[in-house]
């Protein structure tokens, strides 16, 4: 139906249809439209940065499966634009808005204006203006379709006069308020493949001696985990992940293998190595999935499952492509499959890698050394991580340390990390917290990437955002050290120079911007330290003094033949 109202006001009842519970900002954007958030009890988060906004709003999407939505004005709009990089390549959907001045003031040397859409072209997948009221139910309409259908992706729009509290937010007409229910979260739509490429993929995997399975972000979307247990038990097929898929199975599961590729544990590597065919769900075949394309090995039977038809066969030619949604297209398979296959032999190889794995890395995690050793930090986050737990992850050797040492017990267990951005995981994880207040949300990150967005604690600490945030201080940007000094090679200079951080106490800075800060420097202090930080409801920083010498895992490489 359609009712005279503002376009301010218009903005809001959307949001509010859609089931946005916060939205994410740096003044000054919207200003009437904030106002009737308020009225309609949805929270307006202010952030210190554009880019912590559309980091916030990134985990606020991921860890809800809903549009997240960040703000800001012209002279920020740049800013917000980088900010998209990691949402875009993590295939999230984020909603962002930029205002600027109206069209009669373009191109006239306007303080503070520049072409905004040329920005956020690389980052998008839908990037328009919105220069009239009448243009706003139309593209605000399709903004949400666009954000969560197909592969979701963020969406930008750029309002004429979005900041001067005129124009467009304080226009009044019959704006008709259209909620479409399919939008309001992902997937948007769930595609099925052909009846005959299914049975030609079920064929494949019931007589392949050693498959395996290798789970993505697409999966996790999808919700595609139970369904990608069951087709593993009845096959008898191990599985592996990329990152993004690391929840997807619990690594207590007899057949997870584990993260596979760059940032990898070496077992899963080995695995996925000697299969002869590979089942791809909701999985792209980039560089840090496949260790630069060498595993598998080219010439693997390939089956790939993903609801981008572009990503079928980009990297790896197909047996069979199924173009689909990752949760669909498993459960018609399941119905196709018959009687449960055993495959002693292969699940065997499964488990004595895995074992190998765990036994090399044991003594690590049990270490009593001072500094403390990152396998031991990682292993004390995964005893005590809760059920229902989120874990949010910095890119770099954060996401391996977590990725390969953080071991789930259950399938309740979350996990989200950075597609590339360093500095994401801190106002990601707030933005998660937003999203899902009931859920324990756990960061983890270096002092590197926490330096990025340090001033986001006090957007904790004014919003009670009740994130715990596991610091894994070295004093280091640690995964840079090996390549500055190969640059070095043998020329005299200070190689450590470009990677060392001084001494910081980041327990201390915590404190003082109205958090809690708990230092820990021996390894028998941090059950104690994360127990007291999960039980305090409180934005909690924990410290963790570690050593500078501990390198994350390295991936293991098929030698060249």
């Amino acid at each position: 139906m359609s009712e005279r109202q503002t376009g301010a006001r218009f903005l809001a009842e959307t949001f509010k249809g859609y089931g946005v519970t916060h939205v994410f900002f740096v003044e000054a954007i919207l200003r009437k439209t904030m106002v009737e958030l308020e009225a309609l009890g949805i929270r307006r988060i202010l952030t210190h940065s554009e880019k912590a906004a559309a980091y916030m709003a990134d985990g606020y999407a991921r860890a809800t499966r809903k549009p997240g939505i960040c703000m800001a004005q012209s002279v920020g709009a740049a800013n917000l634009a980088s900010g998209l990089q990691d949402p875009y390549l993590g295939s999230s959907p984020v909603i962002a808005f930029t205002g600027k001045k109206p069209p009669l003031w373009q191109n006239r040397n306007s303080y503070q204006e520049v072409d905004h859409n040329p920005l956020f072209a690389a980052v998008t997948k839908y990037n328009v203006t919105v220069d009239t009221a009448d243009q706003l139910p139309l593209y605000v309409r399709q903004a949400f379709r666009e954000a969560t259908s197909g592969r979701p992706r963020p969406v930008h729009l750029d309002i004429a006069g979005g900041y001067m509290g005129a124009g467009i937010e304080s226009a009044a007409g019959n704006f008709p308020l259209l909620v479409e229910e399919r939008f309001t979260g992902m997937p948007a739509f769930r595609p099925e493949p052909e009846a005959d490429a299914l049975a030609q993929a079920v064929e494949l995997l019931r007589t392949a001696e050693r498959p395996v399975i290798v789970a993505g972000g697409g999966a996790r979307s999808s919700g595609a985990g139970p369904e990608i247990a069951a087709l593993a038990e009845k096959l008898s097929i191990p599985v592996a992940t990329s990152l993004d898929g690391k929840d997807t199975l619990a690594d207590t599961h007899p057949l997870k293998v584990g993260i596979v590729g760059s940032y990898s544990r070496w077992c899963a590597n080995r695995l996925v190595a000697e299969a002869d065919l590979v089942l791809y769900i909701g999985s792209g075949t980039g560089d840090q999935v496949t260790n630069d394309w060498t595993i598998p090995r080219m010439g693997t039977a390939v089956i790939q499952i993903d609801i981008d038809p572009s990503e079928l066969g980009r990297s790896y030619p197909n047996r069979v492509s199924l173009m689909g949604d990752a949760q669909a297209t498993l459960r018609r398979m399941l119905g196709l499959i018959g009687e449960k296959r055993e495959n002693p032999a292969w699940v065997g190889r499964c488990r004595q890698l895995v074992t190998d794995w765990e036994k090399e890395m044991e003594p690590l995690c049990r270490s009593e050394a001072v500094p403390i050793r990152t396998e031991r930090l990682c292993r004390e986050i995964g005893d005590a991580f809760p059920a229902d737990g989120l874990l949010v992850a910095d890119t770099g050797w954060a996401g391996i340390w977590t990725g390969a040492l953080v071991n789930y017990r259950t399938q309740g267990q979350g996990y989200i990390r950075a597609a590339g951005s360093l500095g994401w995981a801190f106002p990601a994880a707030l933005g998660a917290k937003c999203g899902a207040p009931e859920r324990p949300v756990v960061c983890f990150t270096g002092d590197g990437g926490f330096y990025y967005h340090l001033t986001e604690l006090e957007t904790a600490s004014r919003c009670g955002i009740n994130v715990v945030t596991v610091v894994n201080n070295n004093q280091h940007l640690r995964q840079c050290v090996d390549g500055i000094h190969a640059a070095y090679g043998s020329r005299p200079g200070n190689p450590d120079e470009q990677c060392k951080f001084t001494k910081t106490d980041f327990a201390r800075l915590a404190e003082e911007m109205g958090c809690v800060g708990i230092r820990v420097e021996k390894p028998g202090e941090i059950a104690a330290a994360f127990k007291e930080a999960l039980s305090l409801n409180r934005p909690v920083v924990v410290d963790v003094v570690t050593d500078p010498a501990c390198r994350a895992p390295g991936p293991w490489t098929p030698p060249v033949k």
